[in-house]
């Protein structure tokens, strides 16, 4: 991606696991939450961009009308706290997805809201909290998601997610997992809706230190140069009748 204006990141994150410190290792694995641990790593491949990080709780969630104009691409992890997410604040980050902002969203934020809204299905699956290996295959290695990842990306714990995933047929299918108990899963896919770019990458339960991985830090940062389009391309959409004397 060739920009000449500086890169804007925002990690967004429910934060409710780490307020209750559940699981009780929780400030232990992520003493500055998964949303700190998310933009450190991207602090490492984009030390010149902009990266902030909201939470639930912030005024407005961290999403303001504002903060959301200058976003070029929004990072998404949620969990138990979907219904608390209010209609007004994801209605408009639906808005500035159609018009061009890049949208990563994380593990259980396949339920959240906004995923849901955009996809326009249930985005149910299957799911099994055993600690088990997950290995992370890589089956579109041209894309530019899959640049410089291993195949596959090892996990040592992790949630199992299996299918059926509920979720539209994807732009692309670039990141397929296997599980220690015979369960395979689309865990790395994109969509494209209005003019904004997303991507959904399934690794990242809040039990696990997934989000030290370095290799899953070059995945969310290839996620995020992906995503990322030219601010000039940003535009809200609209809806205008076709001229009528264009055969004039």
């Amino acid at each position: 991606m060739t920009r000449t204006e500086k890169l804007n990141i925002l990690v967004w994150n429910e934060g409710v696991h780490e307020a209750r410190n559940e699981p009780a290792t929780m400030a232990e694995m992520y003493p500055e939450g998964m949303h700190g641990a998310i933009a450190a790593g991207l602090r490492a491949h984009y030390p010149n961009a902009d990266i902030s990080t909201a939470t639930l709780v912030d005024p407005e969630h961290g999403l303001s009308e504002e903060t959301l104009a200058r976003t070029d691409v929004l990072l998404w992890w949620g969990h138990i706290a979907h219904d608390e997410v209010s209609d007004e604040i994801v209605a408009r980050v639906q808005r500035h997805v159609l018009g061009g902002m890049g949208l990563i969203v994380l593990h259980s934020g396949h339920f959240s809201k906004i995923f849901i809204r955009l996809l326009g299905t249930t985005c149910s699956l299957k799911w099994r909290n055993e600690a088990e290996r997950e290995l992370v295959w890589t089956v579109k290695p041209s894309h530019p998601i899959a640049a410089g990842v291993e195949s596959p990306l090892i996990i040592p714990e992790q949630e199992m997610y299996g299918e059926l995933f509920d979720i539209p047929d994807p732009d692309d299918l670039i990141f397929i997992s296997s599980f220690t108990g015979g369960e395979v899963f689309r865990s790395g896919v994109t969509f494209t809706r209005g003019k904004g770019r997303i991507f959904y990458f399934s690794p990242g339960d809040q039990e696990y230190p997934v989000y030290h991985q370095p290799q899953i830090h070059q995945v969310l940062a290839n996620g995020v140069g992906w995503a990322a389009q030219p601010a000039l391309h940003r535009a809200e959409p609209s809806v205008a009748n076709a001229a009528r004397d264009w055969y004039v």
